[in-house]
């Protein structure tokens, strides 16, 4: 993998965790008002895990190749 895919792939997570920490904040201020709406609740949720699943995966692919 060249350089320039690398700075690609970083920028990208960086921008993944962002708004991670975003969602978890916006859940966490939702849950503490009263009548929150559980259903957006849930898809908040739901979307940041799919962001941690895709941070996991972007950064995996960053780790080299090792031959056995």
């Amino acid at each position: 993998m060249d350089n320039e895919n690398i700075a690609d792939l970083q920028a990208r997570i960086a921008a993944l965790k962002v708004e991670h920490r975003d969602l978890d904040a916006a859940i966490v201020a939702m849950s503490l008002a009263p009548g929150a709406d559980q259903l957006q609740l849930t898809r908040l949720k739901r979307r940041k895990l799919q962001l941690k699943d895709s941070i996991a995966r972007l950064e995996s692919r960053l780790i080299p190749d090792l031959d056995a």
